[in-house]
């Protein structure tokens, strides 16, 4: 008996084998090289903007879908795996951040020729939206332990918009910025700049992605996955405790 209810379980879930957004993913990430090398290799920069025009949508679709497929089958992101992607994750960073203090404790001159004047103030309003968007999730899972879906909803969706205003603030701060001739190639420190934000900034697109993921069960008032809710918050909050690395490194040291 417990080998057939095993066995039928099994099949229950083999959906997840054919699973087609891995391929959609791949495919992004795949246009997104691409973008990288007509940009950088064969300086075609209309191409490589209409080449990340898909490879976005791709990979967010991907994400999105791939993780919206496994809510409430017995499937989807795990509590503990996050921890171990999280610690992967922050390894990436570490080595960014590493790159970024030896080359200015290993200059004679710093910040290198052709530097610009960072912004002091905007930063600190990004920090201020993304920590209250920590704090808005963290609410959110509480509200929905207790079983409050209609507040859990409002305060689910205060997050997301507080997620997208942050990576909008990015969005004008780079467009203010490369509009001032400060590029990734203008300098060491601008090189690392763009990498390390934009290295977050991704993140914040594939939390994002997590939550519109939940969105559709969320808005339907659907039973919600409330282990998936909290593997999702746990990402955003590695999100929110990498930026202030980011924000004090970057911007004030």
């Amino acid at each position: 008996m417990a080998h057939e209810a095993h066995h039928g379980d099994a099949h229950a879930h083999a959906h997840w084998d054919t699973s087609v957004w891995p391929f959609v993913i791949s495919f992004g990430i795949l246009f997104l090289a691409l973008a990288f090398s007509l940009h950088f290799v064969y300086h075609a920069s209309f191409a490589a903007i209409l080449t990340l025009g898909l490879a976005f949508p791709l990979i967010i679709a991907g994400v999105a879908g791939w993780t919206s497929e496994a809510m409430g089958k017995g499937e989807g992101l795990s509590y503990g795996a996050m921890g171990w992607f999280i610690l992967a994750e922050a390894m990436i960073f570490i080595s960014f951040f590493v790159a970024y203090w030896y080359t200015k404790l290993h200059v004679e001159v710093w910040p290198p020729a052709g530097n610009v004047t960072l912004p002091k103030v905007l930063p600190l309003v990004m920090t201020f939206v993304l920590v209250s968007s920590s704090l808005t999730i963290h609410y959110a899972e509480h509200l929905l332990h207790v079983g409050n879906k209609g507040g859990f909803r409002i305060w689910y969706l205060l997050t997301m918009i507080l997620g997208a205003t942050f990576l909008g603030m990015s969005i004008y701060e780079w467009s203010h910025l490369i509009g001032a001739g400060f590029t990734i190639s203008t300098n060491a420190f601008s090189t690392i700049f763009f990498s390390v934000t934009g290295l977050h900034g991704s993140h914040v697109v594939v939390g994002l992605a997590i939550f519109m993921a939940g969105l559709p069960s969320v808005m339907r008032g659907d039973d919600i996955d409330e282990g998936f809710m909290r593997t999702a918050g746990l990402y955003w909050h590695f999100v929110d405790i990498i930026w202030f690395f980011v924000v004090s490194q970057i911007y004030y040291w």
